[in-house]
């Protein structure tokens, strides 16, 4: 009598812990970190579309240490703020909100993303916020001056052991303290074995994920991504059991599942398509996308619930109303806009009411200059003016005689002594 043949067992895929308050990234579609795109309401509409996390716009280091944690009494949201340093005036105490999120709507799914290049920075500001995160990310990956220039983003990449430091600090300091997890975002280098180099070192460090951005540095958003060494960094990710996520022309949910399952990655990151259209994030099976002005309207309320600068509405709100600009171009308000997209009275009212809160008081009065007073000096004479003299009217005795002018070639008077003694010879 044979046995049958048993199967092979599988290995159980190695997987780094993950920390209590963390989150694991495997499985999820989430919103990418954007400048301006990135901020509360838009990351509220993400979340209301069905992405599976959001990262924050990147926070430099400097910006949020000596800010204050404070929440907002009128809408509930936290906020870290403070006085800005760069240009400000002494007399003016407006304080600027480095940064913002909603403790409910997006408890357990906001990562905040941190701009740094040094590892005592980071670990400095990276306290500050991740009591209320739900991990730490670092930008390797920012390809702009603003960034690069400072040593953060993808400078990072050409100094890879500050960029360990850093990781290697972060996972040291803040997962035991705070439970949550810490990862980090990459571009892709020139060539496959300098990537490979770079990922196996860095899923040493104690990550529990990594992004890549399938494109170099130099690489603008316009240009194609480029997968040919995803495969690789997923599977050097797997080795070590981190998460990895793809980033690069991802169109939506959709998308992002079938990219999943070719190149054999955790995760899928979107930007630009999200930008553009967050209800990239509902599949088909659940509705697909949205329409444009359902979008608009729910986007402008959540800019409401949190008080959001009205420029940073407007110029996401743009994106939003591709077709339909000419709607928003011409506002300058909530108030505006509520009207001009036919929201209701209530959001009418609710309009207003921030409008008032946002518009900046009017500066204190300059005190009035003070002109000095200059010493007057008497203006010259003209020739016939009164107190002058002219021909017609002898000069009065006060008035100074002027010298006749004598010209050079005259013959000059002889000396007052010569003259004496001839003078003093008799004519005959």
């Amino acid at each position: 009598m044979t046995t049958p043949e048993l199967a092979p067992k599988t290995a159980p895929q190695k997987m780094v812990p993950i920390p209590p308050r963390g989150v694991d990234y495997r499985g999820k579609v989430v919103l990418a970190p954007m400048v301006r795109s990135g901020e509360l309401p838009c990351r509220l509409l993400a979340l209301h579309y069905g992405a599976d996390l959001v990262w924050g716009p990147e926070t430099v280091d400097h910006a949020l240490i000596g800010s204050t944690r404070r929440i907002n009494p009128r809408t509930g949201m936290l906020e870290w703020s403070r006085i800005p340093s760069n240009n400000a005036k002494a007399a003016d105490t407006t304080e600027s909100i480095i940064y913002r999120l909603d403790p409910r709507r997006e408890a357990g799914k906001l990562i905040f993303q941190i701009g740094t290049s040094d590892a005592e920075r980071a670990v400095a500001a990276a306290r500050m916020v991740a009591a209320d995160v739900a991990g730490i990310d670092v930008n390797a990956g920012c390809p702009k001056p603003f960034s690069t220039s400072g040593g953060m983003g993808a400078a990072l990449l050409r100094t890879p052991d500050k960029l360990m430091g850093i990781l290697e600090a972060l996972v040291r300091e803040i997962v035991p303290v705070f439970g949550i997890g810490v990862s980090v975002k990459i571009r892709l280098l020139e060539t496959v074995e300098e990537t490979e180099r770079l990922v196996r070192r860095l899923v040493g460090t104690g990550i529990t994920g990594l992004t890549v951005h399938c494109r170099t540095t130099p690489m603008r958003p316009r240009e194609r991504a480029i997968r040919g060494q995803l495969r690789m960094v997923g599977e050097v990710c797997r080795e070590a059991g981190v998460a990895c996520v793809m980033n690069g022309d991802v169109e939506g949910r959709d998308a992002a599942e079938e990219l999943i399952k070719e190149f054999g990655v955790d995760g899928a990151m979107v930007a630009t398509a999200a930008e553009k259209n967050p209800s990239v994030f509902r599949g088909e099976a659940k509705g697909g996308k949205a329409d444009w002005k359902e979008m608009a309207q729910q986007f402008v309320w959540y800019a409401m619930e949190a008080e959001n600068k009205f420029g940073n509405t407007k110029f996401s709100l743009a994106h939003l109303v591709k077709g339909a600009h000419q709607l928003v171009s011409w506002t300058k308000t909530y108030e505006d806009v509520v009207k001009s997209l036919g929201m209701g009275e209530e959001a009418l009212k609710r309009a207003i009411e921030v409008d008032n809160i946002l518009r900046k008081p009017p500066p204190p009065p300059k005190p009035p200059k003070v002109k000095e007073k200059k010493e007057e000096i008497p203006a010259k004479r003209k020739k016939g003016s009164q107190g002058g003299w002219s021909p017609k009217s002898p000069p009065s005795p006060s008035s100074p005689l002027k010298k006749p002018r004598v010209s050079e070639d005259a013959p000059k008077s002889p000396p007052k002594a010569q003259l004496a003694v001839e003078d003093a010879i008799p004519v005959s």
